[in-house]
């Protein structure tokens, strides 16, 4: 059974990439997600700005581990030659957190299950591709509240991207916001027990 990580590669930016077979042209559109609300609504806008689109198939991936979501639909289109097509590319490209569409324009010549399938499944890709990819990291919230002589050993725990400081305040008293990498949260807690340094784990 392969072990969970904490770190998953995820798209930087929106791509897109294009496909032609037999005068039919296919959009591939690619974007993190990081909720099905999220998928939701960038789904929404192709749609919108694909208005006249004999077809807008689509899939996606969010999460991981128990929590992971996949989703796709051939809108349409014969059974299995759009949506999983798609999600095919995006199992292929190692991203999570990542929703695409594929948008059709039929050129008046039927292409085919194998033709529509490879078709989809380019565009997805090509759109994948222009992405790129960027690292992201299940992270746990912890509240550190420190007295002032105390502050640099919490410091000196932020490294990141295991420990990222996300916010600090100082009245009445020092209270700093850490995001902890889930597979080093042990590792502060003890640090942090061990100084006696008190602590709270936000939802």
């Amino acid at each position: 059974m392969k072990p969970e990580t904490d770190e998953r590669l995820t798209p930087a930016r929106e791509g897109r990439g294009e496909v032609r077979e037999k005068a039919s042209r296919f959009f591939g559109m690619a974007s993190r997600a990081g909720g099905v609300p999220e998928a939701e609504s960038f789904l929404e806008r192709v749609r919108r700005e694909y208005h006249d689109a004999t077809h807008v198939a689509f899939a996606w991936k969010i999460g991981a581990g128990a929590d992971q979501r996949l989703r796709a639909s051939d809108a349409g289109e014969p059974s299995g030659t759009a949506g999983k097509p798609i999600a095919l590319a995006i199992e292929a490209s190692g991203l999570s957190d990542v929703v695409v569409a594929v948008v059709r324009y039929f050129g008046g010549t039927k292409l085919g299950t194998g033709g529509l399938a490879r078709a989809y499944r380019q565009a997805a890709a090509r759109a994948l591709e222009a992405c790129g990819v960027q690292t992201v990291y299940d992270t746990v919230r912890l509240e550190v509240r420190a007295p002032f002589e105390r502050l640099g050993a919490v410091r000196r725990l932020m490294r990141p991207p295991d420990v990222v400081l996300v916010a600090e305040r100082f009245e009445p008293d020092p209270a700093i916001e850490l995001a902890v990498r889930r597979s080093r949260l042990a590792s502060v807690e003890a640090t942090l027990t061990e100084a006696r340094i008190p602590f709270v784990v936000r939802p």
